[in-house]
């Protein structure tokens, strides 16, 4: 990828010359897709970023929310998918490590992890090895640095095959005193580079990002993937934390995308400031590095700090305490940004860069796509036996146990998981605030794919429910939109409405999204991958405790929100049933009142007569009610209509299954805000039967464990 002709002749006219090598380079990835949103900008200010409890929003490292009027909790997403194709577990590793240095430069200590994990069919052999090594990069790098893996999803999708997704959410703690941001603060101080020496490993990454994968992608495009080391993350996470402790970091960012050139130039542009930059203090692993080089590799485990003058040698001193590298490269300056460089052989020292920051920064133009609106798909019911489907989409492994993920996740590690992988949420004990911190991740390519703005809407309805389920309130949210080339209308129209979809929905909750990622470009000889909205959920709740996902062996059971089953309008656009059996429909209408349905569900679910508490989503009521069978205790359910395969099904959200020892408490808690279907009762022999239509199926928890043991089984 090179610098496109009518960008020169942007940049050739604001500079009044030639651009040099290294300025070409340096526009060329910070112009990028990638780091410039070129594509999605016009779209993202549809966006609510602003509430009471928002301390930073979108365009710093992470957003920064409060929990209460002292502890902030950071929250940031980020996508590492190009890479991940070529070199799955690099990729994935060093997606992990970005996401987390993006919380340190907050000036917070990462607390959790979560990842959403998009893959091609399960039973194709390359899908298995993306798969496979993706999640050990991940778990690898996670353990080393001592941050647990909490919470995610895992989608296969036929469309991934040739553009597998890594979507990773980090979260974050720190305060008020200790917030730090990405804003260069005043002329004069210095401008320090901690951590790893600086290779020539993920050159020209942030450009590699904003194209599509080539056929011979694996193997032309390997030096633009990073390669992480842990043991230094590790380090740079206690050395940041002594930093500031100690009150020595001015503003600080990490060396992602574009390397030092894109984190340095960006701390100064957003105060309008400038620097300058001697790229040959930088220190170095590999011998003869040129200029170019040193400004945009993207060698890992690198922080850019700014630093009062009398702080300097105290942050060295901290460095070499935690045997980390340092360099002061340079200082902020009132003047343009300015890279210079004494590597030739004359011993002279060159200017190679020398442009105005903000404009370099904020100067790409905006790209004016055309959009076509996708058409939604028409009716084409399948008509299997229903034992048959029942096996076929709880075996699925799309619903089936993702066990095997979080089994190679230390998910414990801190001391703060009170509800670890595979509940609706996780949750996390913030004991400085006495609360609950719930975290819910996750997209949908099959409602997506199927519809792009309601399935969207769908999934932000989706992951506050998970939250509700828990007992916590919605706090904030952050999003990675994943999409294809956007230069093909349809694509674009596609993204569009994701963006949309998310926003409307997100604002009906009342739940702004301060942050977030795009990834765009995610196509390959197999084609664009499905429009995909990752989002990544907080929410909070006084205390830790939360009520389990599976049944006791008494206790009344409730399915709250069916919106089919109310109206008789059931939908089953989207479903793992018609993916399964081929099939087509309109997406699911959603609730009327989706606000007060979630509000409504949390204090239910945190009343004492709730014995537990399911979201019902991937799989439809199916997957829902065999996931809450235990060894110990079973359901006997009815399923009322007289569609039973639709009812089973379908995946509308908003929906919740509920045991209670108070069943007219919970019908008069939803009197007015959502259908209440008294389904059956629990049951102490570990059995699941499910009387739908005149129609029986039986089985236990034992042959349910077996049946979505998919990935285990495959794997082990």
């Amino acid at each position: 990828m090179s610098l496109a002709d009518s960008d020169r002749e942007l940049v050739v006219s604001e500079l009044d010359r030639e651009p040099t090598r290294a300025e070409a380079a340096l526009f060329e990835n910070l112009w990028s897709e990638h780091c410039a949103y070129r594509s999605s900008r016009p779209l993202l200010s549809a966006f609510d970023s602003e509430g009471e409890r928002v301390v930073v929003g979108p365009g710093d490292d992470a957003a920064v929310v409060a929990l209460d009027g002292e502890t902030y909790v950071t929250l940031g997403i980020e996508s590492h998918n190009h890479p991940s194709y070529v070199d799955p577990f690099d990729g994935a590793a060093t997606g992990v490590g970005g996401i987390v240095r993006d919380t340190l430069s907050m000036g917070a200590y990462p607390i959790a992890l979560a990842d959403s994990l998009y893959f091609g069919e399960f039973d194709d052999e390359h899908s298995k090895y993306l798969f496979e090594g993706v999640v050990e990069g991940i778990s690898h790098y996670g353990n080393c640095i001592g941050v647990p893996t909490v919470a995610g999803s895992v989608d296969f999708h036929t469309d991934y095959e040739g553009n597998p997704l890594v979507n990773v959410a980090c979260v974050g703690l720190t305060t008020e005193e200790r917030l730090v941001t990405a804003e260069a603060q005043e002329p004069g101080n210095k401008l320090v580079l901690v951590g790893n020496a600086t290779g020539r490993d993920g050159l020209g990454g942030a450009s590699f990002a904003s194209e599509d994968l080539a056929e011979d992608a694996e193997t032309e495009d390997r030096p633009a993937v990073q390669v992480g080391d842990p043991y230094a993350e590790k380090l740079l996470i206690e050395a940041n934390e002594q930093l500031v402790d100690e009150d020595l970091i001015e503003s600080a960012r990490d060396l992602g995308a574009a390397g030092l050139g894109g984190a340095s130039s960006e701390m100064v542009a957003k105060a309008d400031l400038g620097a300058h930059i001697e790229l040959d203090r930088v220190h170095q692993r590999e011998p003869n590095m040129n200029a170019l080089e040193i400004l945009l590799a993207e060698s890992q485990e690198r922080m850019c700090y700014e630093v009062e003058p009398n702080n300097v040698e105290r942050v060295r001193e901290i460095a070499e305490r935690f045997d980390l590298g340092c360099s002061v490269i340079g200082e902020v300056t009132e003047g343009n940004y300015v890279c210079t460089f004494e590597g030739s052989e004359s011993g002279e020292r060159e200017t190679v860069v020398d442009v105005d920051a903000f404009f370099l920064g904020e100067g790409a133009p905006m790209n004016d796509l055309e959009s076509e609106v996708p058409p939604e798909p028409e009716p084409d019911l399948p008509d299997p036996d229903l034992t048959d489907a029942f096996d076929a989409v709880v075996s699925s492994p799309n619903t089936a146990s993702k066990r095997w993920v979080y089994r190679q996740y230390d998910h414990e590690v801190g001391v703060r998981t009170s509800v670890g992988p595979g509940d609706d949420a996780a949750i996390m004990a913030v004991r400085e605030a006495e609360q609950g911190l719930a975290l819910s991740t996750g997209g949908a390519p099959n409602w997506t794919d199927a519809a792009p703005y309601e399935g969207a809407r769908a999934v932000a309805l989706e992951n506050a429910t998970n939250i509700a389920a828990k007992g916590a309130t919605p706090l904030a949210a952050v999003d990675c939109l994943n999409g294809g080339n956007p230069e093909k209308p349809d694509v674009y129209g596609g993204f569009k409405g994701i963006v949309d979809g998310l926003a409307e929905m997100c604002e009906t909750l009342s739940t702004p999204v301060v942050g977030g990622n795009v990834s765009l470009y995610n196509d390959s000889v197999a084609g664009p991958i499905p429009p995909t909205p990752t989002l990544a959920m907080v929410g909070a709740k006084d205390g830790y405790d939360a009520p389990p996902l599976s049944v006791a062996a008494d206790g009344d059971l409730l399915l709250v929100g069916d919106r089919g089953l109310a109206t008789d309008d059931v939908r089953l656009g989207g479903s793992e049933y018609l993916a399964q059996f081929d099939g087509s429909d309109r997406f699911p209408a959603l609730p009327d009142d989706p606000a007060a349905l979630i509000e409504t569900l949390t204090a239910v679910a945190d009343e004492d007569a709730t014995l537990a508490v399911h979201d019902v989503s991937h799989g439809g009521l199916a997957v829902a009610l065999a996931e809450m069978v235990t060894a110990d205790a079973g359901l006997e359910v009815s399923i009322p209509g007289d569609d039973p395969a639709g009812t089973l099904f379908h995946e509308q959200p908003g929906r919740a299954l509920i045991q209670t020892d108070a069943p007219a408490a919970v019908r008069d808690a939803f009197d007015g805000v959502a259908p209440v279907v008294e389904l059956g009762t629990a049951t102490d022999d570990g059995a699941l039967t499910i009387d739908a239509g005149g129609r029986t199926i039986e089985t236990d928890a034992a042959t349910i464990r077996e049946r979505r043991a998919t990935i285990d089984r495959d794997l082990e």
